[in-house]
C-alpha cells in the first residue's frame, strides 16, 4: 500500500498566477493516472492546449469558463467536465477568488501541447 501524504507535496509555479499540486504520478508509482490540482488567480488559467488522453477537470472552489472544442461552459464547485483525448481545451477563473480545480489523467507524465507557441509545452515528469 502507498500511503499519500499530499500536504507534504510542493507546489510548484506553472506560469504567473498559476499553482500546481502534482498529487498522484509516476512520482508515487502511479501507472495509469496524473492527478494534480491547481489554484489560478482571477482572469488566469491555463490556455488552449490538448492531451493525447482523456482528462476529467473538476471545480473544486470558484468559477472556471472552460472551453472545449469551441464551446465554452461555465463550471461551479462539484462540477466536472470529461475532455476526450486530442481536444483542444482551456479555462480560465472568471471568479473573484481563487479558483481550485482537479484534474485527473489517464497517464501517470503529464503532457500537453499548447496551441499558442509562446507557451511553451509542458512535460511533467518526475
Amino acid at each position: 500500500m502507498t500511503l499519500l501524504d499530499h500536504e507534504t507535496q510542493p507546489l510548484e509555479q506553472w506560469r504567473e498566477g498559476v499553482m500546481t499540486l502534482m498529487r498522484v504520478s509516476a512520482l508515487v508509482k502511479s501507472a495509469q493516472l496524473c492527478i494534480f490540482e491547481q489554484f489560478c488567480d482571477p482572469g488566469l488559467g491555463a490556455p488552449i492546449h490538448l492531451h493525447a488522453v482523456e482528462e476529467v477537470l473538476e471545480v473544486i472552489e470558484g468559477e472556471a469558463e472552460i472551453t472545449l472544442r469551441g464551446e465554452t461552459s461555465v463550471l461551479r464547485a462539484n462540477q466536472s467536465v470529461l475532455i476526450p483525448a486530442g481536444a483542444k481545451h482551456s479555462f480560465k477563473n472568471i471568479g473573484t477568488g481563487v479558483l481550485k480545480v482537479r484534474a485527473t489523467l489517464a497517464a501517470p507524465i503529464f503532457e500537453a501541447s499548447y496551441e499558442d507557441r509562446t507557451e511553451q509545452s509542458r512535460r511533467w515528469i518526475p
